[in-house]
């Protein structure tokens, strides 16, 4: 089965990440089929906009698959946040507008992937985070920026740093979601809707629009590259090691600081 399906629904390219099993969470076969479904998107005038979910109701996407993380080394790992940021980029700068329909558990990987779209939607039973405290690690795909940006630094600072989640209304009510609903039908009703609407503009004054709003933030900053330097740096201590190790054993992890 494909972990990315797409269709189109009259000039807008539905994108649906598909591993429900795993929740739907970010494995490499997952990042490089989006990262080809968004190339693909860039280049053909059938598609004006994007709207990303996840499949079924449980999950957006939960996370990162934390089973590939265990055994890279501080090169593999800053390479792989740095790819990982590369490619959130890519739908960040996307010229077409993407609005991401989070259905569900929007963590870690997820929760970034959804700052990394124009707007978010999502579902009265949706969760965001980014928990990777708790595996020992820190956000290495964009979401020590982005969610300052979205949030402020205070807010950003207490979500990274205890790795809580927040219900749909709380994100809401901090600017992380522009609009929650009831139902995953709603959802995909209202995400339609907004880009229905979006579509009847000038496309390209729509994309000069992106980019006006995204000239202020970006890889121009220092923000992204001490990303991944720390994010490499994490996965090399003996706290990841323990953390990863005791969420694949489904036990609390027993942190020692080193």
């Amino acid at each position: 089965m494909p972990v990315i399906k797409t269709h189109n629904s009259s000039g807008t390219l539905v994108v649906t990440i598909s591993r429900p099993d795993a929740l739907n969470a970010l494995n490499e076969a997952t990042m490089n089929g989006l990262r080809d479904v968004i190339q693909e998107a860039y280049q053909n005038d059938t598609y004006r906009g994007i709207i990303l979910t996840g499949d079924g109701e449980k999950a957006f996407v939960a996370g990162a698959d934390i089973k590939e993380f265990t055994s890279l080394t501080k090169e593999q790992a800053f390479e792989l946040a740095q790819k990982g940021q590369s490619l959130f980029k890519l739908i960040e700068d996307c010229p077409k507008p993407v609005i991401a329909a989070v259905n569900g558990f929007a963590l870690g990987g997820g929760c970034e992937l959804a700052m990394a779209c124009h707007m978010r939607i999502a579902t009265e039973n949706a969760k965001f985070g980014q928990p990777e405290v708790n595996l020992g690690l820190i956000p290495g795909y964009g979401g020590t920026q982005r969610l300052a940006q979205l949030v402020g630094r205070g807010k950003a600072l207490e979500l990274i740093l205890t790795g809580d989640m927040i219900s749909a209304q709380e994100a809401k009510a901090i600017g992380l979601v522009n609009h929650v609903v009831g139902t995953r039908a709603e959802l995909d009703e209202l995400a339609q809707k907004i880009m229905d609407k979006i579509l009847t503009k000038g496309p390209l004054a729509v994309a000069l629009s992106i980019k006006a709003v995204n000239a202020g933030y970006g890889f121009e900053k220092n923000g992204y590259q001490a990303e991944a330097e720390n994010f490499a740096a994490a996965t090399v201590t003996d706290d990841f090691r323990e953390g990863t190790t005791a969420f694949i054993e489904k036990r609390k992890p027993v942190f020692t600081g080193k």
